[in-house]
């Protein structure tokens, strides 16, 4: 199995992910979702919606097998956390 390499520094990943989550994804995606990830392939814009990264990761590499994988949380400012601070976005 081939190791699949970032083509882009972790600046533009996280630029180009965010973006298509903002101005593509999340209208699709956010009602009835809330906690739930989205993983984006940052070259094609294809993403998958799952209630864990592995099961989102798998969805999409399935499809795009060669993805260059961006996640989110729908609703929260990040994926993980470390601590008792709440990562919830506000309304």
């Amino acid at each position: 199995m081939a190791i699949r390499q970032p083509r882009y520094s972790k600046e533009e990943f996280a630029q180009r992910g965010d973006a298509l989550y903002d101005s593509q994804i999340r209208s699709q995606v956010e009602e009835g979702n809330h906690g739930k990830i989205v993983a984006i392939d940052i070259e094609t814009g294809a993403f998958e919606v799952a209630d864990n990264l592995l099961t989102a990761s798998k969805l999409l590499c399935a499809r795009v097998p060669d993805a260059q994988t961006w996640f989110v949380r729908i609703g929260h400012s990040a994926v993980d956390h470390f601590g008792a601070r709440s990562l919830r976005t506000k309304p």
